[in-house]
């Protein structure tokens, strides 16, 4: 990326920066007939038991299934800022790229505590990670290389802006959620540009065997965030009769919901710098059902 290009987003933000305390209007309280989540991404809807949901029900659902979406985006955040921190430490002070790494980690920085604050506004409480989803996302913060952690963030950060897009552009989205999802959207435009360039920078330099273990590392970063979003707890919340059973239709139901819904981005990233071969694809069709 041109250092002209660089300075031109650094410009942008200093000089138009939208903070969380101004641009989300955290003081409205959601009205009766405001959802929080689209139909189409809760884990029930397209069952023959989502149409018996009372309207209470169904808003209920999608508002826990919402906050365990924000929760593992907030994850992601944290995950690539400790990326950026590695990466900057390699960039001398002056560097272009250096200053920009900067801005770009405080706006990171004050998306978590957006994330979280929104998490609040919506009365939540994320279900803890089980013990194998903290010994993976441990493993990979304290081990994983930092190209390898660049590629298991940006694989979170696509999937979840299919969440956002889709919060911005349904009809009936509690507003603060839906300036939520849009300043996220706004800022991360410019990171994305940079990403993209330093996206460039380590594939050109992968080989066949790393662009392989690349695929792994995002395919189970995806598995990772997936089995987040629907817990049997949530059903027990929302008063739903025999939890158990409903967990497990709706997590079959949800498997081939996020791979209809959600994966298009992350193949077409996947597949812009040739993670898919005879040593991957099996795994991606097997384990994501994803159609490589």
């Amino acid at each position: 990326m041109q250092t002209e290009e660089i300075e031109r987003l650094i410009k942008i933000s200093r000089e138009r920066p939208l903070l969380p305390e101004s641009y989300i209007p955290w003081q409205q309280e959601p009205r009766a007939e405001d959802i929080f989540l689209p139909e189409i991404l809760t884990s029930l809807h397209g069952l023959d038991i989502y149409d018996t949901l009372t309207p209470t029900q169904k808003i209920e659902l999608g508002r826990h299934e919402l906050v365990q979406v924000i929760a593992s985006y907030a994850w992601g955040e944290c995950l690539f800022c400790l990326f950026m921190t590695r990466y900057i430490l390699t960039l001398p002070l002056a560097d272009v790229r250096h200053r920009f790494l900067l801005r770009e980690l405080i706006e990171e920085f004050r998306h978590q505590e957006m994330f979280g604050q929104a998490i609040n506004k919506l009365g939540g409480e994320p279900i803890p990670q089980s013990r194998l989803h903290k010994f993976f996302g441990e493993f990979s913060n304290k081990y994983l290389p930092a190209d390898y952690l660049f590629m298991g963030s940006i694989s979170v950060e696509l999937v979840t802006d299919v969440y956002g897009n889709y919060a911005r552009k349904s009809p009936g989205v509690y507003p603060v959620i839906r300036k939520m999802f849009d300043l996220h959207n706004i800022e991360e435009a410019r990171h994305i540009l940079f990403t993209r360039a330093l996206l460039k920078e380590y594939a050109a330099k992968a080989g066949y065997i790393k662009r392989t273990l690349y695929s792994y590392v995002i395919l189970f970063n995806i598995l990772f965030v997936r089995t987040m979003y629907v817990k049997k707890k949530i059903f027990e919340r929302t008063g739903i009769q025999n939890p158990d059973r409903v967990y497990k239709m709706a997590s079959k139901n949800f498997k081939q919901k996020f791979a209809e819904t959600c994966l298009g981005d992350i193949i077409e990233f996947v597949d812009s710098w040739r993670g898919f071969n005879r040593a991957t694809r099996w795994a991606w069709r097997r384990i994501l059902k994803a159609k490589v």
